[in-house]
């Protein structure tokens, strides 16, 4: 019989950690107003999300696509959470690269 008492939370930073794989990668961050785009370095990936870089001036919305062009695929990405340079953003989804994206 399974512990209910204290179930493992799945999004628990800890069983996150685990789970999650450092990665340097090149990202484009492609908003909705007239497809602007701001460049950014993915420094840790998992399935559901990744951590990216910033620069610490930059205006980053709360829904945007996340463009890799190592992985050919543009993540739908919600922002979790803000720390100075720092975005942590879960994926929501993928679409095919972007047709306007210049990279």
């Amino acid at each position: 019989m399974a512990n209910t008492a204290n179930p493992v939370d799945e999004n628990s930073d800890e069983h996150r950690r685990e789970r999650r794989q450092r990665v340097l990668k090149g990202g484009t961050i492609i908003t909705g107003i007239q497809n602007s785009e701001i460049s950014c370095t993915l420094r840790n990936q998992h399935e559901g999300g990744a951590e990216l870089k910033v620069a610490p001036d930059a205006r980053v919305p709360d829904r945007f696509l996340l463009y890799v062009s190592v992985d050919g695929v543009a993540y739908r990405s919600e922002v979790r959470w803000r720390r100075n340079d720092r975005i942590g953003v879960k994926f929501t989804g993928t679409e095919p690269k972007p047709k306007l994206h210049c990279g």
